[in-house]
């Protein structure tokens, strides 16, 4: 007894099962309104109809009156009377002494009052008399002669009595169809809502693939579904990329601690003079700074994707991010032997981090003077260019260096990869990936494409929309 109880009560404290009460309670009390309109209006032309019989046969029946005397209107009321379906017909003296009709007895005041009104009678026939009720109207004639002419209002009563059973018969009808529904609909509801708590309570016990059913119906509960499990999506990819992080300063990060600790061991086992422990204490801090580098930049990338910097986003132009970036980065181009190509247009308004965009932009930069112009590369320059194109500001760095392959150019975007061919050079594997951060936490992109030869990165961000001038060109070599 207490399982059906229980699953009752459950069933009761629903929200779905209390919304649906709550519809039916606005929709009974809606059809009600509606009904009972609908009949008000259907007395009320039932009794204009009646009222507007009375007022002909009065009009007709003094017309007798005044073209052929009383003689003639008795007459008339006695042939009208016996007819089927007739009306209330009475004509009496001016004492109230009746006269002719089908009416056999009224209250005293009837015959004094006048206009059209309601009142109790009794109908003379075959059968004898049986009370009734009556819209009638009292019309008093030349010579002191009354004439009274009704209409019986039972079909009246009888319309009323079958708006009373409609009114019982649909309330009857709505608390059952309603009580059905809301149990269906509550069941229904409830038995997707308990299938996504099992699917949670497995995925706290750990089981992270597993996910919530979609119906397909794109209802809320789809909704809410596709967006808990691109929710459960993300959680995975954040797990992955923890995991990814851990093996990588496992193995990326091994090298260089090895390196440090020889280092020091060596210099505590053959150094002699202070010139050769000042070197060992040099190396010692070099390596140490890398390290130092190292972290700073993987807890950049983590703050970035974790959303942390958003705080300090604003509005700046991204062409003199841009060109600030090119012009420190001159120098070291100069001092390199290659040529940088600089082509950026005048206001290119975006909303973010100036200094995060001149991070991601010297990554760039430091990525295509080690890789792009490397003495191998068919020309030793680099282009940098700033424009506006379909609503986005696009940040290009173009070299004409070996290039990445295209299946490698998803990868290198992750933490600490590096392709064969540049792990003979200076680096970690983390300014892409920095940069990347970059992009997403502004809303925008990072694609690598083929410059044909060399490598060409492109980083898109949104471009805020507000009334700028026409944009010019300017370049510098």
């Amino acid at each position: 007894m207490s399982g059906p109880m229980t699953a009752l009560g459950k069933l009761v404290r629903t929200t779905a099962f209390k919304l649906t009460f709550a519809y039916l309670f606005i929709f009974t009390v809606f059809a009600f309104v509606g009904l009972g309109y609908v009949a008000w209006n259907a007395q009320r032309l039932l009794t204009e109809q009646f009222i507007a019989t009375i007022e002909s046969e009065i009009d007709s029946l003094s017309t007798q009156y005044r073209f052929g005397g009383l003689r003639r209107l008795v007459n008339s009321v006695e042939r009208r009377s016996r007819a089927p379906g007739a009306l209330l017909y009475l004509v009496t003296t001016e004492t109230g002494e009746r006269i002719a009709g089908n009416v056999g007895a009224l209250p005293p005041e009837v015959l004094g009052r006048t206009g059209q009104f309601e009142t109790l009678y009794n109908r003379t026939d075959e059968t004898g008399t049986r009370p009734d009720a009556a819209i009638v109207r009292v019309y008093l004639l030349p010579g002191g002669f009354r004439l009274l002419v009704g209409r019986d209002i039972e079909e009246r009563r009888r319309l009323q009595e079958i708006i009373r059973r409609a009114f019982g018969y649909s309330l009857l009808f709505i608390g059952v169809l309603g009580c059905l529904g809301g149990w269906f609909i509550t069941r229904r509801v409830l038995k997707r809502v308990d299938d996504m708590t099992d699917i949670t309570r497995h995925i706290m016990a750990g089981d992270l693939g597993g996910r919530l059913k979609v119906a397909g119906t794109g209802d809320e509960l789809d909704r809410l579904a596709q967006n808990l499990n691109a929710m459960l999506d993300r959680i995975g990819e954040l797990m992955r990329g923890m995991q990814e992080v851990s093996d990588n300063i496992a193995h990326d990060l091994k090298t260089p601690l090895t390196r440090l600790r020889n280092k020091a061991d060596e210099a505590l086992r053959t150094a002699r003079t202070s010139d050769e422990l000042k070197a060992a204490l040099e190396g010692t801090i070099e390596e140490s700074d890398n390290l130092i580098r190292i972290f700073n930049a993987l807890l950049m990338i983590a703050r970035l994707e974790a959303g942390n910097a958003r705080e300090n986003l604003a509005d700046f132009d991204a062409a003199e991010a841009v060109r600030d970036v090119a012009e420190l980065y001159e120098a070291l181009a100069e001092e390199a032997g290659v040529g940088l190509e600089v082509s950026v247009e005048d206001s290119l308004p975006v909303h973010g981090s100036r200094e995060l965009l001149g991070q991601a932009m010297a990554n760039l930069l430091d990525n295509a003077l080690k890789y792009g112009a490397s003495p191998e590369a068919s020309a030793r320059t680099i282009a940098v260019s700033a424009r506006r194109l379909d609503g986005e500001v696009q940040v290009v760095v173009a070299d004409r260096g070996p290039g990445i392959p295209e299946t490698e150019r998803g990868r290198v975007l992750e933490r600490f990869v590096r392709l064969e061919t540049a792990r003979s050079r200076p680096g970690f594997g983390l300014g892409l990936s920095l940069a990347a951060a970059v992009a997403r936490l502004h809303g925008g992109t990072l694609r690598l494409e083929d410059n044909e030869p060399g490598l060409r990165v492109v980083l898109a961000l949104p471009l805020k929309a507000v009334d700028v001038p026409q944009p010019t060109l300017q370049s510098a070599a």
